[in-house]
């Protein structure tokens, strides 16, 4: 061959791979980054339902299966909710090495019976506030900077309102797992869809960036609320959600409004969390690394971790996390270190054996007795 042709080949080869490395970068980037449809988490495997009783489920037996708490069991067709698993009694399902018994607290979508395939999941709750929970609301638009947002509005006797706000893998019904609680505090709750959501604007690039542009519409959020009648708001965002709220309570112009933040499982390594998705979304670990290189020049990701910020010098309000070491996603050393560096404002309930957004979900009465303390003074 000579040696023009060779050079030639040889170019073409390395522009081959470039374009490749580009592709499979970009691929593993949509994986992890795509618009918010819910999604499984990493470690989350699909059980199957052995057995249908009134009042309990039978569940292949794994780490996922005995999980304690309360969870969603969703499959195609299909929402029921698990609460937590039951010893063996005269009268209950016998559970045997490769099953595990919980009790069924209802099923809210479709027929759950055996051989049904299902996930656990953090959102417990289908349909609006007052089909699940008998809760008067009002849905109501929140004008954001890329169209309106869809929202729930619980009313309440307090000018302190919540403003909740979802996170990665779940919609706006996850909120309703504390809206309940936080209605009986006689909070008024606003429950924010954003962008990439059901009903709201899709982002420019059809991903999803973590918070560091999402934050924009709890901005508005804020601002609706105080419009409408609220003297003061506080955030309570879960996993991006509460990234988003970190990022409103160091840069929202409405940053004095805000009187208190409660992060359960706050994003706060967009890196690590990104990788995990990839990962949890079947990207072969060789690709990761571009996907943190695609997902930079896809979204303009390029910030460093929350941690290496101005955020835990610049932040103000009172802000308790609920985080725990089993979390997979978002892992809970930042919120330990943030909690270190800021005792004066920052409080840590660590919760074990919780994954990803799911700390409520392992321990309902502890969740809400540090919450009930965290809010009493702030209402």
């Amino acid at each position: 061959m000579r040696p023009a042709t060779a050079a030639a080949v040889a170019a073409s080869s390395i522009l081959g791979a470039g374009a490749a490395a580009v592709a499979a970068g970009r691929y593993a980037s949509d994986a992890a980054l795509g618009a918010s449809s819910p999604r499984p988490f990493p470690a989350d495997r699909r059980l199957t339902v052995h057995a249908v009783t009134p009042g309990h489920v039978t569940l292949t037996r794994s780490f996922t299966a005995l999980r304690p708490g309360t969870y969603g069991l969703a499959g195609r067709g299909v929402h029921a909710v698990a609460g937590p698993v039951l010893e063996q009694r005269p009268g209950r399902p016998a559970a045997s090495a490769d099953t595990v018994v919980r009790r069924l607290e209802g099923v809210t979508l479709g027929s759950l019976k055996r051989g049904v395939k299902v996930r656990l999941t953090p959102e417990l709750h289908r349909g609006d506030p007052l089909a699940a929970l008998g809760l008067p609301y009002k849905e109501v638009e929140v004008p954001g900077e890329l169209g309106a947002l869809p929202a729930w509005f619980v009313p309440g006797a307090r000018d302190t309102w919540v403003i909740t706000v979802h996170g990665l893998g779940t919609t706006r019904n996850h909120p309703m797992n504390v809206m309940g609680f936080l209605h009986s505090q006689q909070l008024p709750v606003l429950d924010l869809a954003y962008r990439g959501d059901a009903g709201a604007p899709r982002s420019p690039d059809g991903l999803t960036h973590l918070g560091e542009s999402e934050w924009r519409d709890l901005d508005a959020a804020i601002r609706h609320a105080l419009r409408y009648g609220a003297e003061d708001v506080i955030l309570h965002g879960w996993s991006s959600g509460a990234s988003m709220a970190l990022h409103a309570a160091v840069n929202s112009a409405l940053r004095d409004r805000i009187r208190g933040l409660v992060l359960d499982s706050p994003v706060m390594d967009w890196k690590v969390t990104l990788r995990a998705l990839a990962s949890a979304r079947g990207v072969p670990s060789a690709l990761l690394p571009l996907a943190v290189r695609a997902a930079q020049g896809q979204t303009g990701l390029h910030g460093a971790p929350l941690l290496r910020t101005s955020v835990p010098t610049a932040l103000r309000a009172p802000t308790l996390i609920f985080h725990g070491p089993d979390d997979a996603l978002a892992p809970w050393q930042p919120s330990r270190e943030l909690a270190e560096r800021r005792p004066d404002l920052v409080s840590l309930h660590a919760v074990p054996q919780a994954p990803h957004g799911a700390m409520w979900n392992a321990d309902p009465s502890g969740y809400e007795e540090a919450l009930r303390r965290f809010l009493t003074p702030l209402m």
